[in-house]
């Protein structure tokens, strides 16, 4: 049997705490992942991530006259979510750059209260960046009681910056699309 050195223990002893730093530091990454992603998503439309504007900026928007956009609204529900959900309007054609208001009607289809959160995503994805939302349902989320029936508002715009972009120049047409699901316990 060979004695260990203190010089090779405290060398053991370094190995082992900076592979414990280390899988500490993958793990906290691990959980910050998600809302350093979603920021990002917001920041920049990525991933087909609408864009998510302050009053300030909703408000520094100039209107080009004659520019518009067919806006289509989508709504779904989860499987496990028993809700109605729908646009009050499912197109509506937008003045770009000027604030514009789309309604959604919420049904809660059963006997209990649920907890629902809206997920949502822009299509063409390339127009994400320009697609600002000023208010939505979907920032917060939305509680019905049994039978319970709602309207609940987005107010957006579409930045003009939009018709600069030669990659999105023969886009005539961008999908606002929500999935409400079951808001996990809080």
């Amino acid at each position: 049997m060979t004695a260990t050195s203190p010089t090779q223990a405290n060398g053991k002893m370094r190995t082992g705490m900076a592979a414990l730093a280390f899988a500490a530091g993958m793990l906290m990454m691990g959980y910050a992942a998600v809302p350093l992603y979603r920021a990002f998503c917001q920041a920049t439309g990525y991933g087909g991530t609408p864009r998510r504007a302050s009053e300030a900026e909703a408000g520094g928007t100039r209107v080009l006259t004659g520019k518009t956009m067919s806006i289509r609204f989508d709504s779904n529900v989860d499987a496990d979510m028993q809700w109605s959900f729908h646009p009050v309007q499912t197109t509506q054609t937008v003045t770009i750059g000027q604030r514009s208001l789309a309604l959604f009607e919420a049904e809660n289809l059963t006997d209990h209260t649920i907890t629902g959160q809206a997920s949502y995503n822009i299509s063409p994805q390339e127009t994400a960046s320009y697609f600002n939302k000023v208010q939505c349902f979907c920032f917060t989320r939305q509680t019905l009681k049994p039978h319970e029936k709602v309207r609940m508002p987005v107010i957006f715009f579409v930045d003009p910056k939009i018709l600069g972009d030669k990659d999105v120049q023969d886009v005539r047409q961008i999908t606002l699309s929500y999935t409400f699901h079951i808001a996990p316990k809080a």
